[in-house]
């Protein structure tokens, strides 16, 4: 390799570790991204399933929360979000930089890919696009692609799998469908789905295509892009609640409780090789927004809530 293509490799992975460094770094970088190259629509799918995971990791300080758990435990459900966000960025963002230089330089630099443990599949969707500019299939293409590479990493990892997905707390949270992506606007809207079974890799694909289906819906992408860009992202769902007639606990800020964490990387394998994709993972999915989901979530907040105040009086925690 020449010292050309190691410069833009370096230039890459110094990107890449920069703005990995938490939630609130990977959403920005996300978004910033989709403002520059609208046709890589996935960036933006991308920093919304981010911000929602920074809301998920701040909910672990709602009192129910902190009522019902250990702090062994809101600390495991914690890693598992972190993990996965930054396992997906860093698989993720190199290919957003690969296409930034192969723009700069009007040609594919998709070659380079491999360098940097990106699965072949991807490489192969990535030229596919430089040629035929099809936005929808390299968006699906990418949630497949990080769906795969978190799911023997984080959810078949035998710490997570066993302190995490099979453990009361998730099983419950999966059980009574109490997590969603939630797409907010500032009319105080919310449009969406729920997360179930997300343990399962083929439902997560689907769920993925069907935020983007809901995303990119005349009737949500305006007003969820002026969100996006109007509200700085602070991992708490105070970002949003603000604009409901109703106001609910306050969590803190993201950055002042929880502290930068250092992973470890290991040897990437492909995906792909192994397992190759199925068909219906490529099969386009089409979603019509529902604003019934913030009545719906927010039933099953007041759920957790009264559940929590009942093992309050009784003294007991997961463990």
């Amino acid at each position: 390799m020449s010292n050309r293509w190691r410069k833009h490799l370096h230039y890459i992975l110094s990107e890449t570790k920069k703005h990995n460094l938490d939630n609130i770094s990977r959403t920005k970088a996300y978004q910033n991204f989709y403002m520059v190259y609208p046709e890589v629509k996935w960036a933006f799918l991308a920093s919304m399933v981010s911000r929602n995971a920074g809301w998920n990791m701040m909910d672990l300080y709602l009192s129910p929360f902190q009522t019902l758990l250990s702090k062994k435990q809101q600390t495991r459900l914690f890693m598992t979000y972190e993990r996965a966000n930054w396992l997906i960025f860093s698989d993720a963002y190199p290919q957003l930089l690969v296409y930034e230089l192969s723009k700069r330089l009007n040609k594919p630099l998709f070659h380079l890919l491999p360098a940097l443990h990106v699965s072949r599949f991807m490489e192969k969707e990535w030229e596919y696009f430089w040629k035929h500019h099809d936005q929808d299939r390299l968006m699906t293409s990418m949630i497949i692609n990080e769906q795969n590479v978190i799911h023997s990493p984080v959810i078949k990892q035998e710490y997570f799998k066993y302190r995490v997905f099979l453990r009361p707390p998730y099983l419950l949270q999966d059980i009574l469908l109490l997590n969603a992506t939630l797409l907010p606007n500032r009319f105080g809207t919310l449009y969406g789905a729920f997360v179930h079974d997300f343990t399962n890799l083929t439902k997560r694909i689907e769920l993925g295509k069907r935020i983007a289906s809901m995303m990119f819906h005349p009737h949500v992408y305006t007003s969820l892009l002026d969100f996006a860009l109007s509200v700085e992202h602070t991992g708490s769902r105070w970002d949003y609640e603000q604009f409901f007639s109703r106001h609910f606990e306050k969590t803190p800020f993201l950055r002042t409780v929880y502290p930068v964490i250092t992973h470890q990387d290991t040897i990437r394998k492909d995906w792909h090789k192994v397992k190759g994709v199925k068909r219906k993972w490529t099969s386009p999915i089409t979603q019509h927004p529902d604003r019934g989901i913030k009545k719906a979530f927010y039933n099953r907040r007041r759920l957790i809530y009264a559940y929590s105040h009942l093992k309050n009086m009784f003294g007991q925690r997961y463990s």
